[in-house]
């Protein structure tokens, strides 16, 4: 008697959900998106303290969910932080030393190779074998070898594409720079919009705020108040920069509002960090606009002093991680981003992984913990700009403590960064049981990876290939 009407009631209950735009057939599996900035200090955005500018949408994206002061990159330039998120692993363990280059010889040079190693295990991998459709839109820099060899279904970089009909997108002309990061975020969105009912993992790699630079008119009219500044040199450098980000931190707005209108936003991890410290305006493609904010801290790009690998990190996911919340507590690496997420989605590491990060899911989803492993950098090439941004080659992070230090045990500089986060009270004089149980360690670390030759162009320990 009742069959009829209950078979019709199930017809429109599952037409009604067929209709819900974009809902997932497995809603304990999120989708993740991972917009990475380029060359964005940590004190570049207003929720970071910059009071130069507004960054609303930024601003918005941390109010709604939690903002970490302690995160790092694994590299204090491009390639190395973005290897170290795809693999887990340090990235000199991979020999990429520095930025992958397309000129001839260079990478031979320094001991690299042409690009990431695409056998080693990666995150996109990872994702794809458990279900996800993944994605990588915008910059690339892990070499020549193609995304789909790093388990990359759909892509759209300055150097590959396997979208129909398109070609590799220009994020470095003076023509695109004005637009790029739109560029980037439209192509995500029309990956999104394809994406129904599958989890999704997509890399939004963008290129501003990288040199060179060259907004609109109409983008420079937002900054054109503002006066010189006594420590920079050339006027107009701070406008050209802070139009730059502020146009980027425009088309994240209205990326994430179409997230939010499409019914994606409510299941969907945001992640937004930065590749590495900001550039020097002394790097001759940087002469007009490098002038981004390292927040306290000493040194900037390809320093491993904290102003070069220590970054932004805002996390979103409603409902999941908790809104409103800063993380003062927890150190945080990219090379975590792997078992994190793999925890997250509750993915299997396989044996064969030998990752460096450590599972920070907890700490993802709003806890305050502190790490239980330490954290190492090394640059071995010549740092740009002020002397006091020039650090030793070796460092490692435990706890509260930082120690720096030369292969050869030369200049030894300990700081307790919580109460010295601009590392300038060098205390290895004072601290000698600490000094001797991190030297240990890092020489430790620096002995399990690959030498690099001396370059005989430019000789040992240069880097004249401005990224």
């Amino acid at each position: 008697m009742y069959q009829p009407f209950i078979v019709s009631a199930l017809v429109f209950l599952l037409t009604v959900c067929s209709t819900i735009t974009f809902a997932q057939k497995d809603t304990d599996k999120p989708n993740i998106i991972f917009i990475f900035a380029d060359d964005l200090g940590w004190g570049d955005l207003s929720c970071y303290g910059n009071n130069r500018i507004k960054t609303p949408a930024l601003d918005k994206l941390a109010s709604e969910g939690t903002l970490f002061t302690q995160f790092y990159v694994a590299g204090s330039v491009c390639s190395p932080s973005r290897a170290g998120i795809m693999t887990g692993q340090y990235p000199a363990r991979n020999r990429i030393f520095g930025h992958f280059t397309t000129q001839e010889g260079v990478n031979e040079r320094r001991g690299m190779p042409d690009y990431l190693d695409s056998g080693l295990p990666m995150l996109t991998d990872l994702l794809k074998e458990t279900g996800y459709t993944t994605a990588h839109f915008g910059k690339w820099h892990l070499g020549t070898v193609t995304p789909s060899e790093y388990g990359v279904d759909v892509f759209r970089t300055d150097n590959h594409t396997n979208i129909k009909n398109s070609d590799p997108v220009d994020i470095w002309s003076p023509e695109a720079r004005p637009h790029c990061t739109q560029d980037i975020l439209n192509d995500a969105l029309e990956f999104i919009k394809q994406a129904k009912g599958q989890p999704f993992y997509a890399n939004v790699w963008l290129s501003d705020v990288h040199a060179t630079l060259n907004p609109s008119e109409e983008q420079l009219k937002e900054v054109r108040k503002f006066k010189p500044r006594m420590d920079v040199p050339f006027y107009g450098v701070e406008q050209v920069y802070y139009a730059a980000l502020l146009e980027m931190d425009h088309q994240i707005g209205i990326f994430l509002d179409e997230l939010d209108s499409m019914g994606v936003a409510e299941n969907t991890l945001i992640i937004f960090s930065s590749d590495n410290g900001p550039e020097d305006y002394q790097i001759s493609n940087a002469a007009h606009s490098g002038v981004g904010s390292a927040g306290p801290f000493r040194g900037r790009k390809r320093s491993i002093y904290e102003g070069g690998i220590r970054v932004p990190f805002i996390l979103r996911w409603p409902g999941s991680i908790p809104a409103s919340k800063v993380n003062d507590a927890s150190v945080i690496n990219g090379v975590d981003f792997l078992p994190t997420i793999c925890r997250i989605v509750e993915v299997e590491l396989p044996n064969a992984l030998a990752a460096d990060g450590e599972d920070m899911s907890d700490v993802w989803l709003g806890a305050d913990r502190n790490r239980t492993q330490p954290l190492f950098w090394e640059w071995r090439f010549k740092v740009f700009g002020h002397v006091l941004n020039r650090p030793p080659q070796l460092a490692v992070r435990d706890g509260d403590w930082k120690l720096l230090m030369n292969p050869d045990r030369s200049r030894v500089e300990l700081y307790n960064i919580p109460k010295d986060p601009s590392e300038l009270n060098n205390l290895a004089d004072q601290e000698s049981e600490i000094v001797n149980r991190l030297s240990r360690m890092l020489l430790e670390w620096n002995a399990t990876l690959p030498e690099s030759p001396v370059d005989e162009v430019a000789g040992q320990n240069t880097y004249p290939w401005p990224e």
